[in-house]
């Protein structure tokens, strides 16, 4: 191990123990991280740029979500969802836990997890501070929902939408070959519930006769904002196929200006006050995780990866999917699964070409002619980057998002707490993926 590799190890490992063990907010240690490495000259002004280029979409997925979510906050709609969920759950915490997966999955379809994650919190909070439950668990598990849910289309995750775009995989592609997988997974969360969150399945409570949905305060400014997210959700799913490829972070960097431009123009509070609530906090901490892998990949510590995934497994497809479904999980688990995944698909297709599956021109982003033994892997990746970031608080930006809320209403989220909820569910969901991932190689091979 030459020094570089030891400083960029030493740093990662101290950036993860500030953040578990609560020393320093994840922001400012991820920013002391990227410091060090920067003093070190592990990191340069070339490799920013590169990290600019290679995350710019993602950050621009978050940031468009964020402020679409946010010009809807004066609108009154939350508080008219959150009240007629809290009717819907008749007082029970059963109803309130099972209704959460259904108002967060399908959401979760046709946008990122996080934007998800801000889009419902106001609603998550009004119900379970209705009920006298801590918001704490509930938004936990939102998050974790939405993390699941991710995998139900190409563009629910950006985890899932790096590795579906590296493959040129379509939006019905991925509907036929994947998202049963992800359905699989929001099942694992329904059997496990009331064992993970036993208190709030048990909770019975009587609902006030006088509770009903108060009218929107803006009603025209509701109706405007829906239709700009509405238009955004329609660009995720169809702007490649306008005759201008508008893709996923475009769409959003889109959506976002028009919600701008609403605001603006119905004066109902300044553009700067909207800007000023975004949650720069997590897209701080991200963007400082990709720096942090860009160091791995600098120093070749994964690049020997698929020198070393050949070395192991030779052209046997099914063991490297297996453990770039484990491996990419626990990666995923200790750093944000976006960089996590964004590095991967580096070493996967370096070790398809080693392993002489694909030509040498696979490595450019251009290349689309995958051979259909190679979608196991990249479902296991996918799979892996994707639910394996369910077992800590910086595993997905979702998890990230979720904390910076609590914490904000005055409830900060331990690394302990969000581990006792996430844990359960990421092995048993990584398990069942496992077998759906045998599955689908088994039918590829017949």
């Amino acid at each position: 191990m030459d020094l570089q590799t030891g400083v960029t190890l030493g740093v990662f490992a101290a950036v993860v123990l500030a953040i578990a063990l609560e020393l320093l907010d994840i922001a400012v240690a991820a920013l002391l991280g990227v410091s060090s490495l920067i003093v070190s000259g592990i990191l340069t002004a070339q490799d920013m740029a590169a990290v600019a280029q290679a995350s710019g979409g993602t950050i621009a997925l978050l940031f468009g979500g964020m402020v679409v979510a946010r010009t809807l906050a004066p609108t009154g709609i939350f508080e008219h969802v959150g009240t007629r969920f809290l009717l819907a759950t008749g007082g029970s915490g059963k109803r309130f836990l099972l209704g959460l997966l259904a108002l967060v999955a399908p959401v979760c379809a046709f946008l990122p997890n996080a934007t998800v994650v801000i889009l419902l919190a106001p609603v998550v909070m009004r119900v379970a501070i209705a009920l006298e439950i801590d918001f704490v668990g509930p938004l936990v598990l939102t998050a974790i929902i939405s993390n699941s849910a991710g995998l139900l289309t190409l563009v629910g995750d950006p985890a899932t939408f790096l590795v579906g775009s590296s493959i040129s995989m379509t939006f019905g592609e991925y509907l036929r070959r994947v998202s049963f997988g992800g359905l699989l997974a929001l099942l694992v969360l329904v059997v496990l519930l009331p064992w993970v969150f036993g208190g709030i399945w048990r909770v019975r409570r009587t609902l006030p006769e006088d509770v009903k949905p108060k009218a929107l305060e803006r009603p025209y400014l509701c109706v405007l904002t829906l239709t700009v997210l509405t238009a955004m959700i329609l660009l995720f799913l169809f702007g490649d196929l306008l005759p201008v490829n508008v893709v996923p972070p475009a769409a959003a960097i889109v959506g976002c200006s028009l919600a701008l431009l609403v605001v603006y123009a119905a004066k109902v509070e300044p553009v700067e006050r909207v800007l000023q609530d975004l949650d720069w906090r997590t897209l701080i901490f991200l963007s400082c995780m990709f720096l942090l892998v860009q160091a791995f990949t600098k120093t070749g510590i994964l690049q020997g990866l698929s020198r070393n995934l050949y070395g192991w497994f030779g052209v046997e497809m099914l063991p490297v999917a297996f453990f770039m479904l484990g491996g990419v999980g626990v990666m995923s688990s200790l750093l944000a699964n976006i960089p996590v995944v964004a590095a991967m698909i580096v070493v996967i297709k370096g070790y398809f070409v080693l392993a002489q599956v694909v030509p040498e021109e696979a490595l450019g982003v251009l290349f689309s002619n995958w051979p259909a033994s190679t979608l196991p892997v990249f479902v296991g990746m996918m799979f892996g980057a994707t639910l394996g970031g369910n077992a800590t608080l910086i595993g997905a930006s979702a998890n990230v998002v979720a904390a910076g809320i609590c914490a904000g209403r005055g409830k900060p989220v331990s690394f302990g707490t969000f581990l006792r909820y996430g844990v359960p569910f990421t092995l048993a969901q990584l398990l069942v993926s496992a077998l759906y991932v045998l599955g689908m190689n088994y039918m590829i091979g017949d």
